[in-house]
């Protein structure tokens, strides 16, 4: 009944904008490149969304990048170093609900839009602040993750409309390669800008181009208005109900009653809760590596006696551009074969998803503590048990997110992935790297002050992301055992 429901409505929603309909329920004109090659459309819109992914994460990764001489050049405690990323990831994660609401109700492209105009204005703006004002550097990481939480919540939506099951991991496995590639051309531009300018301010220069360019292109090649490619899905997102057509919508009681409605819907939807607790454990330690990683690198090259203390202004960066080429070695290779293996295995068990991702934390977790206790003696081993880490943390990407959109009803997703956002963030990657560095701060500062101690503290207090770890792993078990009957659900 619901199939021939969604068929009816069909010829009646031809068109329908791709974020939220207009408020009297009108329809917009599709746009004649949609009608003579959709294909072609499609893939023009999922290259531009690509392009502003890559952005968004480099501009996340400059700070990790240049750790060092940020530190050196505020006189920052690691506490305070860590507070930078903390504060970049709560402004994104309480963000992300906001937009989550507005993706799901108006123009997404709009928001799109204006997201990469404000991050990257704020991101150039933030190169130009002197050693006087720490707390304006603070306050700019923030904003920028606000432009940052537009595109991540609301980009994904628009490859799930635009792609039917089938295609669509495919698509997002494409789209999220490009969180470990930004996150490592993120580390090496910054480095690299670092190194060859003698000022670190010139790595939050790049970007902003490279924002405008994506805005140009979102401009130009992205469709006002694209027809969404499933009629059930085209129905609901009129006003959050299927109304008569001698009705006339009260937007505002609507939107606030859908809002309401979706929340305590997610809430008892078992298989969102357990993955995004799940996901939550994989921001967590993604979170602390991708901010401490480097740093922690060059502590025990110093121990270990392969480079000196930094003294200089400009510190030695070589681990940041090691650390990023394997992020975007690993990150590629992972999400491809996380991709494959749910393609394959999903045909011989329906909890192939849940089942990946549990497997892969905890393979994950056991890389990280190997890599954690022979870095005072063999950093070549430290590196390879890191990647190794990280190649099996990015296996899930793609698959965690595809979890969402089928256990999901269509007309909730913007709400469910802002919420996942918020969830996963304001318990893992919003804390991590401040916890880190607090607990570092507290180890150093009942030892004497010494190189070894420097170390140890940071390899104590990275014990913590293992253990996390296996409960990510845990938190994935426990979405098998409800992800059937879920997506049942859903599909009804």
């Amino acid at each position: 009944e619901h199939e021939d429901t969604g068929l009816l409505l069909q010829p009646l929603l031809e068109g329908q904008n791709y974020g939220a309909a207009a408020a009297d329920g009108t329809q917009c004109p599709s746009v004649s490149v949609s009608r003579n090659n959709p294909a072609k459309r499609d893939c023009l819109v999922v290259a531009v969304l690509c392009f502003g992914n890559l952005i968004n994460f480099i501009d996340w990764f400059i700070v990790p990048g240049i750790l060092l001489d940020i530190q050196k050049y505020f006189g920052l405690s690691d506490g305070k170093t860590g507070l930078l990323q903390t504060v970049f990831t709560l402004c994104y994660m309480l963000a992300a609900p906001i937009f989550g609401y507005l993706g799901d109700r108006y123009n997404r492209k709009i928001i799109l839009g204006a997201g990469i105009f404000f991050w990257s204005g704020v991101t150039l703006g933030s190169s130009f602040i002197t050693q006087s004002h720490y707390r304006i550097f603070v306050l700019s990481r923030g904003l920028v993750g606000i432009g940052s939480a537009s595109y991540s919540t609301i980009a994904p939506t628009i490859i799930a409309d635009l792609f039917e099951e089938g295609k669509r991991t495919t698509v997002l496995s494409i789209f999220y390669i490009f969180i470990p590639v930004g996150s490592g051309c993120g580390y090496m531009l910054a480095a690299g800008m670092a190194k060859s300018t003698g000022d670190w301010h010139w790595a939050f220069r790049v970007t902003p181009c490279m924002g405008g360019l994506a805005l140009l292109l979102l401009l130009l090649l992205v469709p006002h208005s694209i027809q969404r490619k499933t009629a059930a899905h085209r129905a609901l997102s009129i006003s959050g109900t299927i109304q008569r057509a001698d009705e006339k919508p009260d937007v505002h009681r609507t939107s606030r009653t859908t809002w309401c409605q979706d929340v305590g819907s997610l809430a008892k939807n078992c298989s969102f809760v357990c993955s995004s607790l799940g996901l939550t454990a994989m921001a967590f330690v993604t979170g602390a590596l991708g901010m401490w990683m480097p740093l922690f690198l060059y502590r025990a090259q110093v121990v270990q006696g392969i480079v000196p203390p930094c003294l200089q202004e400009s510190c030695n960066s070589s681990n940041s551009l090691i650390f990023g080429g394997i992020t975007i070695g690993t990150g590629i290779l992972g999400i491809i074969a996380g991709a494959e293996a749910a393609r394959r295995l999903r045909k011989k068990n329906n909890k192939a998803d849940p089942l990946i991702c549990a497997t892969s934390m905890f393979l994950s977790a056991l890389c990280l503590y190997i890599a954690l206790m022979v870095a005072q003696m063999n950093i070549i081993s430290t590196f390879i048990f890191i990647a190794f880490g990280e190649l099996f943390l990015s296996v899930n990407w793609a698959v965690v997110t595809d979890i969402l959109l089928y256990v999901v009803t269509p007309r909730r997703q913007s709400t469910a992935i802002a919420l996942q956002i918020l969830v996963s963030h304001l318990l893992g990657d919003a804390g991590s790297p401040y916890l880190i560095g607090v607990i570092s701060n507290a180890i150093q500062a009942k030892n004497i002050p010494s190189l070894q101690w420097s170390f140890r503290s940071m390899q104590y207090s990275f014990i913590i992301c293992a253990f996390v770890g296996v409960f990510g792993g845990g938190f994935f078990l426990l979405t098998s055992f409800y992800i059937e009957e879920d997506r049942k659900e859903a599909q009804r």
